[in-house]
């Protein structure tokens, strides 16, 4: 069977090499000179299963009140009239409950988890490298406040059989002795020892050599205009470039699939938050992560990849603006200098990016409405990386009418 991949991000990727194992004929379409240009490019680095958590959670409302307040929060939300922000934001609001949070986060749970496995039998089948590590994670807690709110995490944890442990200052540090100077600053930290770490645009540019060499036709620089179809079948995908025809169509475009599939009916829960980093030279290998840590209180993420430090966070409900903001890049030079420091943060380089969130925290994976060919992979938000090979291998086995090795059904986009 022939199947167009529409995107191509470490999502897209990483499907089309599923795909291919499959045997199928695979064709990947990106409007971009190369993979992994847009979202996949520099993110945190993090894979992250154990720290997989949903953005909708009790008390996020309170919460987002008082960040507003602050000139280091984690959060914006610029004033725009844009209907599908608001709609979205209603969505992710009806979703801050106990039932819930329970819910989404044991979904994120699932699929994070088997896509940490896929991560590891895909590494020791190809031998693929790409600055990973694989040391653990360690989410930083300043406040007795939120060492106290670690128990609600580590309840879901140990109910998805997901290894972690709280630690005091001193286990921080026999894991991160770079944050040796800054430890007065910390109250603990939550611990979850199968979390990995590497770089996520060098990944997807070593699997989709792999995938070539497999069969897996790239066509870059092609920009995907719209899907033809009948009442129940995607006969064509219009490019810049022409019509392609294949026997089932997999949109795997973050941020965009909203928009390429509204004209066929399908409302697809998937909005921009936009979200920045910096890649910074290592100076100080004293002063820097040995794997990945997550500061609590600023939401910021940061992560060794080889001679980088890979510094990731905030979030700006802002539609498509892919503007770089300066107050964004000082409060992640904030919370990196305050806790590590090990780094030439003149010589950082700065970028920022879109996560197709939803507002359960869940992806979308598996058949699009009434369309029998048509597919979805999207909505990861900032777990892409993360979830990237476990979604990859599940909707090709879905694509190929296989039995997936995980639950699916309320992955879908019918869970809407």
């Amino acid at each position: 069977m022939k199947v167009a991949v529409l995107g191509g991000g470490v999502i897209g990727v990483t499907s089309a090499w599923y795909l291919a194992r499959l045997g199928h004929e695979v064709e990947l379409i990106d409007r971009q000179p190369g993979v992994a240009m847009e979202t996949s490019f520099a993110n945190a680095g993090q894979v992250s299963p154990g720290y997989s958590t949903p953005w909708a959670a009790p008390g996020l409302p309170r919460k987002a009140l008082g960040w507003m307040l602050h000139k280091h929060s984690p959060l914006r939300i610029r004033a725009r009239v844009d209907l599908a922000m608001f709609r979205w934001m209603t969505q992710l609001m009806a979703n801050c409950t106990e039932e819930a949070y329970d819910r989404n986060k044991s979904r994120m749970l699932r699929i994070a988890e088997y896509s940490r496995d896929c991560l590891d039998d895909l590494r020791h089948e190809t031998g693929i490298t790409y600055d990973d590590r694989q040391g653990g994670l360690i989410q930083l807690f300043r406040t007795q406040a939120q060492l106290d709110h670690a128990a609600d995490d580590m309840r879901i944890l140990a109910a998805s059989d997901v290894p972690h442990e709280l630690l005091d200052r001193d286990g921080v540090l026999r894991h991160e002795p770079g944050l040796a100077h800054s430890i007065d600053r910390l109250k603990g930290g939550l611990r979850l020892p199968g979390d990995q770490s590497g770089d996520a645009h060098l990944f997807t540019r070593r699997l989709a050599e792999k995938a070539a060499a497999a069969g897996v036709r790239f066509r870059f620089g092609v920009g995907i205009e719209r899907l033809l179809h009948s009442p129940d079948l995607i006969e064509s995908v219009q490019t810049t470039e022409g019509p392609v025809l294949a026997d089932a169509y997999l949109v795997a475009m973050g941020v965009h699939t909203a928009r390429l599939l509204r004209p066929l009916g399908l409302h697809v829960p998937v909005y921009p938050v936009k979200g920045y980093s910096l890649t910074i030279p290592l100076t100080d290998p004293a002063r820097a992560p040995v794997s990945t840590v997550n500061d609590e209180t600023y939401k910021v993420a940061m992560t060794r990849l080889g001679d980088r430090i890979r510094v990731g966070g905030t979030a700006e409900l802002t539609g498509y603006d892919l503007r770089l903001r300066p107050e964004r890049r000082e409060t992640l030079e904030l919370s990196f200098g305050e806790l590590f420091g090990g780094g030439d943060l003149e010589r950082a380089t700065y970028w920022t990016g879109l996560r197709p969130n939803t507002p359960d925290g869940t992806p979308i994976i598996g058949k699009a409405g009434r369309y029998r060919n048509l597919w979805l992979n999207t909505g990861h938000g900032t777990l892409g990386w993360t979830m990237a090979c476990g979604s990859g291998r599940l909707i090709a086995d879905l694509i190929s009418d296989r039995r997936p090795n995980i639950e699916h059904e309320d992955l879908s986009l019918s869970r809407y």
